[in-house]
């Protein structure tokens, strides 16, 4: 009995484990000296471990389930180079992990670069940061794609020198999530755009501090779905646009919108002029519910209402 048990589990952690996934080492001394070695010799499914290290690199990511994971972020830096004229990094594999990284100084000729430009279905970055990058990260539009976010940095980013980048720019993919991240001194473009169909802004710091540039600290510019729940936001004395934080549907909304909720946040209006705290363009009433709000600034522009009280909602943060 004890022989057949011991084959069967066997037999399980064989199956669970990826045919013929790999790991492989990324550094001085490794078997691959940079990131762009490593995403050449690459197969789906594999693990790429990056040593501490300043890395002048770009690297193309062909295959899909890669876990491309940093030693440290603080110390696992991948900078200066662009490839393709895109972005440091250039993922067009899908259900890919990104960790604890270090992307700074994305710069390419129309001004749209990227630490991480995000081409296939499906992105996860985990605990890494972004420092003085046109974008952020600049996800595409697939539709039946996901970008999710968590535990990350963005210092620094955007530009409006041609056509706006942003902390994060995510193109019409099915689910944009971004959790317990922090962006700060964004210049000129929008800490967080969102074309998703379903956009969930959840438990972070966003603020211009006392140099940022920003536009809006959330655009979400053709509707979808919208939850912002729970992030501590501050609107700063430098801002290039004082007419709002929250902006939904300025652009025309072209997303179907069953609901837009705006729940347990705090934002601090920290400026000498008048601001909204959310301009809602749609048709869609925004639930504004629990948000504590300093300074001179209009709780809503727009369609919905403002409530100390939860009402009702059929809005859940999808698992």
């Amino acid at each position: 009995m004890r022989t057949v048990l011991l084959a069967a589990g066997l037999l399980v952690l064989v199956c669970t484990q990826p045919s013929g996934a790999r790991v492989l080492e990324v550094g001085p001394g490794r078997p691959y000296a940079q990131p762009s070695d490593a995403a050449a010799a690459a197969a789906d499914g594999d693990t790429i471990r990056i040593a501490a290290g300043t890395y002048r690199d770009c690297a193309v990511w062909r295959n899909s389930r890669l876990v491309i994971e940093g030693e440290d972020a603080a110390r696992t830096i991948v900078t200066e180079r662009t490839c393709q004229g895109k972005g440091i990094f250039v993922i067009t594999g899908n259900d890919v992990v990104v960790r604890n990284l270090t992307f700074s100084g994305a710069r390419v000729p129309d001004a749209n670069g990227a630490g991480i430009r995000a081409e296939g279905v499906g992105l996860t970055v985990e605990g890494s940061r972004f420092i003085g990058n046109e974008n952020g990260i600049l996800s595409g539009g697939q539709p039946r794609g996901s970008l999710i976010v968590r535990d990350s940095q963005f210092i620094g980013n955007g530009s409006c020198e041609r056509a706006c980048a942003h902390g994060i720019y995510v193109g019409g993919v099915a689910l944009f999530r971004v959790e317990r991240s922090r962006f700060v001194g964004t210049r000129e473009g929008h800490h967080i755009k969102s074309r998703a169909l379903r956009t969930e802004v959840l438990d972070n710091e966003i603020d211009d501090g006392p140099d940022g540039t920003a536009s809006y600290l959330i655009d979400v510019p053709n509707g979808g779905a919208v939850l912002i729940r729970g992030n501590r936001m501050r609107k700063g004395p430098r801002s290039e646009n004082r007419s709002t934080a929250i902006a939904i549907g300025a652009e025309g909304v072209n997303r179907p919108t069953p609901e837009i909720l705006i729940e347990d946040n705090s934002f601090v209006l920290d400026g000498r002029y008048r601001t909204a705290f959310v301009t809602n363009h749609t048709a869609t009433p925004a639930i504004l519910v629990r948000n504590r709000i300093t300074g001179s600034v209009q709780p809503l522009r727009g369609d919905g209402r403002v409530t100390a009280l939860p009402p009702m909602s059929r809005f859940a943060v999808a698992e």
